[in-house]
Order: structure tokens, then sequence, then C-alpha cells
């Protein structure tokens, strides 16, 4: 058996296959010898080898066209279902092995990836720091005596250390984030509903989403394409929206950053001059930082523990915790059980309280495009925090429990090192359906720091983010009233519409003041090769595709939308002007653009 090495990105594993240097099935006997022996708790249920052999040997019948996880190795949390498999939820005694797999791991399965095995966590997915298991402690990718972050701890370290190229967690409360800022890797928290929750042992069934640990934002992006969907059997299912501006993408956009005197690291200098450097690092990709009130985040974030939604992780094993509730290990019995206290008037009185705690907090979205706040304040011993269970648990979610309440999205993103050699992490957060912008963001960060990949010392692959998951925005040239300002700019800001860039189209245009009412508007037509032409001032707006027909619907006759030729050879939808209505209208060409005229005319 060759040696063992660490596995990188999803493309340069394809490229591999590709190439004839590797098949699945020589991939999957040696992730079994690695595997097999397991001293940092990493896994529940490794598959036998005749079971990995198995499925790679299906995936190696169909072949690589049509499959585009086609022989990618992936590990699951163990409260998530595959079928034949024990499903434990990190208690023995709450066992049950399920028929079917998990809609999300049926859909992976079927885009040619490999499940592995299942992995450990925090017992039924409570808590943050990756020690509540039976199963033992899942020590950090990069040093045992620290935490791995929970609860999704097994499937984050089983990345960190290449042993998969990507896994399964689950995140109610921040258990897909922190396990990926202690090890150093993409945690991705899609918008709740998403992926489905079918297949899944839920902790707050009204709050979980399944979640994607990966070495890249761009792998995260690949799996999201292949896994999400709606389902019919998960009662939170719901339908991917187009998202309203891809600030990720572009050379300036806005982030909100917690006021100094809310920010909180626990006494720990690395973490605070950390994240100070990934502010810096945000101005450096065009970010503007706002400071803002974090407050109702923080109070959102006290609701999950300290408000009736603790009797939803009650109700979701309420029958086993009543009649085996001796086989839940104390800290978790000790939460869960603190459930019996609340009444059904106290979960309205919570509903009601969180609606206004929402208000208040979406107010930032109106002047930023994401949040930055780090994953976690600090990183402890496995020692200190078993010898502090809840405290030091609390202060891993401080900058996380908010997150589903409010049903926003993020990306935990790698940030750098601690001088003790541990990972720092910041997360990136926008509302729900805003995936793709952070995604994108998280990318450029990745390139920033250029960090290796999880534990594995392998650098950072030069990779383009996935083609197939580019924005479904439209971008249009305006060249008259609907510039930033004047009178009818406002028809692209209330359809969400967001300056990208001021630029001018090639030098083969002309641009006519047209008669009428007003407001006055200008007509922009390109010439004929033997005329001369003008580069006219424009501005490039991106509009969701799902507001661009009722924008377009406002253009009167004799203007319409075409495709424009801006100066750098790149063409966008822009308004142009039917020829026969020159004929009435003024040559302001050599001014070069809308605005300029408009001067001449207030000062002449």
């Amino acid at each position: 058996m060759e040696k063992f090495y660490p596995l990188s990105d999803i493309a340069s594993l394809l490229q591999r296959y590709a190439r004839g240097e590797l098949s699945p099935t020589q991939l999957v006997e040696r992730i079994h010898v690695e595997i097999r022996h397991d001293p940092d708790h990493v896994w529940i249920t490794p598959l036998p080898l005749e079971s990995l052999k198995y499925y790679a040997t299906q995936v190696e019948a169909k072949g690589m066209t049509g499959l585009p996880l086609y022989g990618i190795p992936f590990a699951i949390k163990d409260n998530i279902d595959l079928a034949g498999v024990p499903t434990t939820a990190a208690c023995p005694a709450f066992t049950y092995t399920p028929s079917r797999s998990a809609t999300v791991v049926r859909r992976l399965m079927d885009a040619g990836a490999i499940p592995i095995g299942k992995t450990n966590l925090d017992q039924f997915a409570t808590g943050l720091n990756g020690t509540r298991s039976p199963y033992g402690a899942c020590r950090n990718a990069f040093n045992r005596d620290y935490i791995s972050g929970g609860s999704s701890s097994g499937s984050a370290v089983a990345v960190a250390k290449g042993q998969v190229c990507f896994s399964l967690g689950t995140d109610t409360a921040g258990s897909g984030r922190v396990p990926a800022a202690f090890n150093n890797l993409i945690g991705y928290k899609p918008t709740k509903g998403w992926l489905s929750a079918h297949g899944l042992v839920p902790a707050c069934r009204s709050l979980d989403t399944v979640s994607i640990f990966a070495l890249t934002a761009a792998d995260a992006a690949r799996i999201l394409e292949v896994s999400a969907g709606y389902d019919a059997e998960d009662i939170y299912s719901r339908q991917r929206e187009e998202y309203n501006f891809d600030f990720g993408a572009v050379s300036h956009f806005r982030f909100a950053v917690p006021r100094r005197q809310q920010l909180q690291f626990f006494g720990n200098l690395e973490s605070e001059r950390l994240f100070y450097e990934a502010v810096a690092s945000m101005h450096t990709l065009g970010g503007e930082a706002i400071e803002i009130d974090f407050e109702p985040f923080l109070e959102a974030a006290r609701l999950l523990y300290e408000g009736p939604w603790i009797a939803e992780r009650y109700t979701a094993i309420q029958s086993f915790f009543e009649s085996q509730g001796d086989q839940i290990i104390a800290p978790i019995r000790e939460i869960i059980s603190a459930a019996k206290q609340y009444s059904a008037a106290d979960a309205f009185k919570g509903y009601d309280q969180l609606r206004r705690i929402k208000q208040q907090a979406d107010q930032i979205w109106q002047g930023v495009d994401c949040l930055l706040t780090p994953t976690a304040s600090t990183i402890y011993s496995v020692q200190a925090m078993q010898q502090d269970p809840i405290r030091l648990n609390t202060h891993l979610g401080y900058y996380t429990n908010f997150m589903n309440l409010l049903d926003y999205t993020a990306v935990a993103t790698p940030a750098g090192f601690q001088h003790n050699g541990l990972p720092f992490g910041i997360s990136l957060v926008a509302p729900a359906h805003q995936d793709m912008p952070l995604l994108h963001l998280a990318h450029r960060l990745q390139a920033l720091y250029s960090l290796p990949l999880g534990a594995t010392g392998i650098a950072l692959p030069k990779t383009h983010f996935p083609d197939v998951l580019q924005s479904s925005q439209i971008r249009i040239a305006v060249c008259g009233a609907h510039l930033s300002g004047l009178p009818l700019n406002e028809q692209l800001t209330t359809r969400q519409g967001r300056l990208i860039t001021s630029t001018t189209t090639s030098s083969d245009y002309k641009l006519y003041a047209l008669p009428g009412q007003p407001p006055q508007r200008p007509g922009l037509i390109r010439v004929n090769e033997n005329e001369r032409g003008f580069a006219i001032e424009v501005e490039i707006w991106e509009l969701p595709a799902r507001k661009f027909g009722s924008f377009v619907a406002l253009i009167p006759a004799p203007l319409g939308i075409g495709t424009i030729t801006l100066v750098n050879g790149e063409t966008v939808q822009g308004f142009l002007c039917e020829h026969y209505a020159i004929k009435k209208a003024t040559d302001i060409s050599h001014f070069g653009g809308w605005r300029n005229y408009l001067q001449q005319l207030a000062h002449p």
C-alpha cells in the first residue's frame, strides 16, 4: 500500500483521476488504512473496506462524465443518516440503523461522492466544543491538547487532516462554524432550508441546517450546487432565491463590524490582533468598514439558551429523554432539563421578542452588504473545557448563536494563526439567500491570506470560483436620468440595484438630447464605421434578474434596452435610442456625457 498523502481540494483530485494517476478504489483503500487507527476520536463509524470499495467501483463503472463529484470522499456527521449504517447522535443507547440515506447524502452520492463514514460530535449536537461525546473528546487537528470545536467536531477534523475532501455537519448555534475556525477550514452555514434536513436527528428543528466543511470556498460552492434543492419531505425546506447584489465580486463594498466596546475576546490578545488584521484585509479587497450597534445580535443570541428555544431541543428527543435520560451525558442533560420551566405562553412571548429584535438587527442591511465578526472569541484546552463545560462553551457562541434565529447565512473563513500555532477564523454574515456573494468574498479572502489547506500543509491552489455558480444578476449601463443622483435613479435603487462602477462606452457612440417633457432624457446611438464616434460616460449598475422586467417596462419610446460595448471591450445591457428620434434631437456627443451637458445648461 502506497503512503497516504493528505487530500487537497476537489478540483485537484478530479485532475488526478482524469490523468489516470489514481482511481477511486485506490484512494479509498489508502483512506481506510489512514483512519482505522483513530487516536483523536474523529470517527464513530468508519465504513468497512468492503463498503468503501463497493461505492468506489460503482462510481468507476459510471465514469467521470456527468458526475461532478466523481470519486470525491466525504464524511458525515453522525446525526445525519447513511443507509445501512448506525446513526448514534453520539449516544449509544439512542442508536438506530436507517434504511434510507438523508436527502443531502443521497444527492451527493448521486453526483459521485463516496461516503467514508460517520464522525464524532457533541452529543445530540448540543455544544460548540467537541468534548461532549462518550466516544471521546475529538482533538484539534493542530494541537490535540486543544478542543476541535463542536458540535460537528469529527467532520471538521477529518477535512483538516486531509482524510476527506469535504464533510457534512449541522449548524444550529454555530456547530458548522466554530470547528472550522479552530481547524483552519471553510465552514459554510447555508440559508436555512436550502439543504434538506430530511434524515437529520434534529436539535432545534426550526433552526437546524446541514452545513458544509471544505478546504476552499470554491469547494463549498461546488458542494452547495450539487446538494441544494427543495425537498417536500422536509417541512422547513425552501426554494433558493436570487441574491440582491454580488458584493463579494466587486471592487467596493461595505461591511459592518461591531463597536469596539462590544467586541469580546475573553482575554485572548492574539484573537484580537488577528481580527483587526482581518478588518485590514477586507479593506485591501475594497471593503469599507461601518461600525454598528451589535446589541440586537447579542440579545438574539441570548434567547437561544436562555429563552424558550431550549424547549425545542427537549421536544426533539422527548421520549428518549424521559425514558433513558440517564444515558445522556451530564452537561447536555442539565441544559435540556431547563426546558421544563417554559410554557407555551413563554414560547409565544419569545417569538414576539425575537420579531422585535430582528426588526432592529435587520436595519443594518440598509447601509452594509455583510457583517464581519470573529467566528469564536478564543479557544480552550480540552482540560479547561472539561473543568468548566457550560460557561466556556457559552463564550464560544458569542458571535454565532444569533445566526439562525435571525435567519442569516454565514461563511466561516480562515484568517491566520496565533503565535502558539492555533488557527483563528472570521465569519462573513449576510441575510438569507445572500450565500453566493459571501462565498465569492470568502474565496477572495482565502487567496489574499494564502494559508495552507486545513492542517495538511498543502498550499492553497489557484482555483477559479465555479462558473456554474455565477450570478443571475444583470448588469446595465445607464447614461442619462438614471445616473446616480438624477431624477430616475430611484427606479434602480428601489429594485435593489447597486452601482458597480463608472466608465465609458467604446469610442463609436453618439449622445443626443431628446426633446420632450421633464425629466429630460438622452439618446445613445452607435455610429456606422465611416462616422466619427465618441466615448460616452456611463454608470454600470447591477440589478437582480427578477427585477429587470419591471424596470424595462418603465422605459418609454424611443428608448429601449440593447447591447452596449464598453471601453474595455466588455458588453452589457444598456439604454439605446431608435434612429428616427435623433432627427429632432441635439447632438451633445462632444460633451462626453450627460452630466457635463447638464452642467453646461446650468452654467452656460
